[in-house]
C-alpha cells in the first residue's frame, strides 16, 4: 500500500476542503511510526521545494472524513539553524488546520522547547505523549492532566509501536476545534 514518488505528487488534488495536519516533534520520538499507524502506509515521500530535506505525506481516514497528514522533518527547535528547521518553519508558515506534536515520555523536558515554540503559532495543537510504556518501565510517571493543563491542549498517551492510543489520537485530530483566523 506504500507509494513513493519523485517531487511533490499530490495525494489529493482538491485540497481546499480537506483538513491539513502537520506531524511534528524532535528526531527519534516515534513520529514515523505514528505517521504509519495513522495513514495505514498510504504515503508519498517528497523533497521540500528547493532543498534535499524529505518529508512524507499521507491521508488519514476517519468516519468518512479525510485529512492530509504531513510528517515534518524532526527538529529540536524553530531557530532556523538547519535545513530541517527551515523546512519546518516554512511548513508552519504555509498554514495548517492542526499540529500533532509528538513528545517522548522518556525525555519530556527536552521535548518541551519545541512544544512551547509551536504554541507560538496560532494553530490548534494536540500532543501525542509517545513511548509511555518505556517511561513506565523506567519508573517515570507523568500526570497527563497536569501536562494538558500546562500546555493548554489535549495530550494523548501513546505507544505507537503497539498501536496504543492511535484510535484516540485519530479521533482527536478530527474533533479538535479549529481556531478562527485572526483578523487584523
Amino acid at each position: 500500500m506504500s507509494r513513493h514518488c519523485e517531487g511533490n505528487t499530490p495525494l489529493i488534488k482538491d485540497r481546499d476542503n480537506i483538513r491539513k495536519v502537520l506531524l511534528m516533534g524532535n528526531p527519534n520520538v516515534g513520529k514515523s511510526v505514528i505517521f504509519s499507524r495513522l495513514t495505514g502506509f498510504d504515503v508519498v515521500a517528497s523533497n521540500y521545494t528547493g532543498t534535499t530535506v524529505s518529508y512524507n505525506e499521507g491521508v488519514i481516514r476517519y468516519q468518512g472524513e479525510k485529512a492530509i497528514l504531513t510528517d515534518v522533518p524532526g527538529v529540536y527547535g524553530l531557530d532556523a539553524t538547519s535545513k530541517a528547521e527551515e523546512v519546518a518553519i516554512d511548513m508552519l508558515n504555509e498554514g495548517a488546520d492542526l499540529i500533532v506534536c509528538v513528545l517522548d515520555s522518556t525525555h519530556l523536558e527536552r521535548n518541551l522547547n519545541l512544544a512551547l515554540a509551536l504554541k507560538e503559532y496560532n494553530i490548534p495543537i494536540v500532543f501525542a505523549l509517545n513511548l509511555s510504556d518505556v517511561a513506565f518501565r523506567r519508573g517515570i510517571e507523568i500526570d497527563i492532566e497536569a501536562l494538558s493543563e500546562a500546555l493548554k491542549a489535549p495530550v494523548i498517551e501513546t505507544v505507537a509501536v503497539k498501536k496504543i492510543g492511535m484510535d484516540l489520537l485519530k479521533s482527536e485530530i478530527f474533533t479538535e476545534q479549529m481556531i478562527e483566523p485572526m483578523t487584523i
